[in-house]
């Protein structure tokens, strides 16, 4: 199918939403003329970008209550502008790493439009929304135990399994920036992430500005480990200097 009007069909399906406030598969799939399996992978995505909420059969806005604060809408507008900035920068046939975290989760709509990629994830939720894409990426997962406060695979079985592969590029947020030392982490397990990192050729940090300055303890990469930070123009450009000083290439998107 051509992607192009795969993104057509969900863009119309979100402004369909907004205007009757609800939608269901059958009646959409007999719309676009598409099987419900297709229309169900639509409410996925558009679900895990935060665009709808999936309800039995169908699909409803989200609530006012999570959007009514103006803050919250910016947030959201970042995220998907950092996601669509950060996912230029694959190729098709790549393989990547996308660790857990609302941000790198903003990726997979975009993941529609590249062919041949192999995505390892130590997130199941990723994994199920990868599951959900037309083009179906080869899906690796870490394994390990699992962390509720990540609510990600962690662990030596995860690292090792890392181990075993080598990858083009790893996608993955922080807790915060320390503009000296790297991004850093609330999470006390971040030895995955490391791994993550030495089995990539390329570190892209996806990360709001509004992060910068956080007091956290816990250095999660150096930035002699990450090549690209893609952030919003939140950032002021005397911080983005100093990170690019440290050999980082700094990506700010206008949200």
């Amino acid at each position: 199918m051509n992607k192009r009007n795969t993104q057509q069909r969900r863009h119309l399906i979100v402004a369909q939403l907004q205007q009757q406030g609800e939608v269901t598969v059958e009646q959409l799939a007999a719309q676009f003329q598409t099987s419900e399996v297709t229309i169900r992978k639509d409410l996925t995505v558009l679900e895990t970008a935060g665009l709808l909420l999936r309800r039995y059969g169908g699909a409803v806005p989200v609530p006012q209550d999570f959007v009514s604060d103006s803050s919250l809408e910016k947030v959201s507008e970042r995220k998907l502008a950092i996601a669509k900035a950060a996912a230029g920068l694959i190729k098709d046939h790549y393989r990547i790493i996308i660790d857990s975290g609302r941000t790198t989760a903003a990726l997979l709509p975009e993941l529609a439009q590249k062919r041949g990629l192999v995505v390892m994830t130590n997130s199941l939720a990723i994994a199920n929304a990868l599951r959900e894409l037309e083009n179906e990426p080869t899906l690796l997962m870490t394994g390990g135990t699992w962390d509720p406060q990540s609510e990600a695979f962690q662990g030596q079985l995860a690292e090792q399994m890392l181990r075993n592969y080598d990858f083009d590029q790893l996608f993955i947020g922080a807790d915060g920036i320390d503009l000296s030392r790297g991004t850093t982490t609330y999470n006390e397990l971040y030895s995955l992430s490391r791994v993550m990192a030495e089995v990539a050729r390329e570190v892209i940090v996806m990360l709001e500005s509004d992060k910068l300055g956080r007091k956290i303890h816990n250095l999660e990469l150096p930035w002699s480990m990450v090549k690209v930070l893609v952030t919003d123009t939140g950032l002021a450009e005397d911080a983005a200097k100093q990170i690019e000083q440290q050999g980082v290439t700094v990506i700010r998107v206008q949200a």
